[in-house]
């Protein structure tokens, strides 16, 4: 369990009583729960990996379907730039998880954040929100892929019928075997390792990025070929208007959810102050480039009125004669379910074992397996559960679900940002690189200071006098939670000149 810091002094605890255990704040990052006797997760993961992650977390089947709906109701042409506008919308949010989870390099995602800097209620809050959002929306994704994956083999009722949907009359259910078997698959790639599966998941994706390509290629091909019929109409660019554009970029900004998966996985990152902002940045700006060509050429193709709401890409290339698209558009939307399945099922085992860690679940969930260095309890438990959900329910009424949680948590990493960035600096965690330049200033010219007042500096090293400034008393951590009337009591005046001298060296020669 973490280490936890009331957010007001003692003086004030009376007039708290019982909610003071709500806005109580995490004081020690979970990541360093091994010092008490918890198994770690394994540091695999660098840019690469990441990439992979957000980028197959993030590009969804939904990108094949938001071109028709969007551009027939609310942008027409501009779609090109609704997905532009709700690009840079998410890249906010995106900075926002790249700092904190830089800073505060630990699993659970938003649930953390929320935990070190607002308060133990909301971060409760946050991590049932986004266990209620990658359960409902993995199974979700579950079950949209088999009608997908029936269209490779001939039809929707061609899949074998051990896998294809059954109703059951009694109950007035349809069962899904293939959801749950995928489910079931996509656990135990998780459960081997998360280098295994995030390179499987690598595969995957490159698989629908090549489909988009694809797109992007041929339809260019044809548009040019052909005169881009598309953007040649008398209504203009814009003819739903300039409030059309922006309606449709709230309504293609959920294609960028995804990439939040990227910062729950930081407590594996190799070295999460560089690799996590440039994985983030990375994957998001791969999207936005991938959503916003698609779009230019599919609109240019044919006119936005003419478009087919359900499969607007196929029918696009099946106007100019390539049927046979279809099979690789296909392709490319069961290989982004299945990337965005494995996207929404990753991040939950995280979830649930730093809310184990930290007290708020049983301790059943924190096991981490000692070969695989993944929480497998957890996992297995994620995937029991998504497996059930998509085999018995048809969860699309509950999806809407899914977009609550991701404001939610996206609204609550915001503020926890402001907070890092206006809370007097007591009660704000340091970035691992500033506090260990900061000792290691401090420590260097407390020896200098030893020899010039003729002191033995190993001998007082020994003794613990060359202890860092800044260091907390009994907590070994490495981005700790500074208190500052108690490090102002213990300085002497050439300390405090000694640290203020330190930040003007660490701001003007960073490490």
């Amino acid at each position: 369990m973490g280490f936890l810091v009331d957010s007001q002094k003692d003086g004030f605890g009376s007039s708290w009583g019982g909610l003071k255990s709500f806005v109580r704040r995490k004081q020690v990052d979970s990541a360093h729960t091994k010092r008490l006797g918890h198994h770690q997760l394994a540091k695999e993961l660098t840019v690469r990996h990441l990439i992979a992650i957000g980028v197959g977390s993030t590009i969804g089947a939904g990108v094949y379907i938001l071109v028709g709906t969007v551009a027939r109701e609310h942008s027409g042409p501009a779609l090109t730039i609704s997905f532009l506008i709700a690009g840079i919308a998410a890249a906010l949010s995106a900075f926002c998880y790249a700092e904190l989870a830089s800073r505060c390099p630990s699993a659970g995602s938003a649930y953390h954040y929320s935990y070190i800097c607002v308060g133990e209620g909301v971060a409760w809050l946050i991590g049932w929100a986004l266990i209620l959002e990658y359960t409902i929306g993995g199974a979700a994704v579950a079950r949209g892929i088999s009608p997908n994956l029936a269209l490779l083999f001939g039809g929707q009722n061609s899949l074998p019928i051990f896998l294809a949907r059954q109703h059951i009359p009694g109950l007035d259910i349809v069962v899904d075997p293939c959801a749950a078997v995928l489910v079931f698959v996509v656990t135990g790639l998780l459960c081997v390792g998360i280098k295994e599966s995030t390179l499987a998941q690598a595969i995957v994706t490159s698989a629908n990025v090549c489909a988009m390509i694809f797109v992007i290629v041929a339809g260019g091909y044809l548009g040019f070929k052909t005169g881009w019929a598309g953007y040649e109409l008398p209504t203009g660019y814009f003819p739903f208007g300039v409030d059309g554009m922006l309606a449709g970029s709230a309504t293609v900004f959920f294609a960028y959810i995804g990439f939040d998966s990227v910062a729950s996985t930081a407590e594996e990152v190799k070295n999460p102050q560089r690799d996590l902002p440039l994985g983030i940045a990375t994957a998001l700006s791969i999207c936005c480039g991938l959503y916003m060509l698609v779009s230019v050429v599919i609109v240019g193709l044919v006119p936005y009125y003419e478009m087919d709401p359900d499969t607007p890409i196929s029918s696009a290339f099946a106007s100019y004669g390539m049927q046979w698209a279809a099979y690789i558009i296909t392709v490319g939307a069961v290989t982004a379910l299945c990337s965005t399945l494995m996207g929404s099922i990753l991040p939950q085992p995280r979830i649930l074992m730093a809310m184990a860690r930290d007290g708020l679940l049983p301790s059943f969930f924190s096991d981490v397996n000692k070969r695989s260095q993944v929480p497998v309890k957890s996992t297995v438990t994620t995937g029991i559960v998504a497996a059930t959900l998509s085999f018995f329910m048809d969860v699309s009424q509950l999806a809407g679900m899914v977009s609550v949680g991701t404001l939610l948590a996206f609204t609550m990493v915001a503020i926890s940002v402001l907070i890092l960035r206006y809370v007097p600096p007591d009660e704000v965690p340091l970035p691992s690189s500033l506090q260990e330049s900061i000792d290691s200033v401090t420590l260097r010219y407390s020896r200098d200071s030893q020899v010039t007042s003729g002191e033995n500096p190993e001998m007082s090293t020994s003794t613990g006098s060359s202890q860092p400034l800044l260091s907390k008393k009994n907590v070994a951590i490495d981005c700790p939670i500074i208190e500052k009337q108690e490090a102002q009591a213990s300085l002497s005046p050439l300390s405090k000149i000694q640290i203020i001298w330190a930040w003007g060296q660490f701001a003007t020669c960073p490490p």
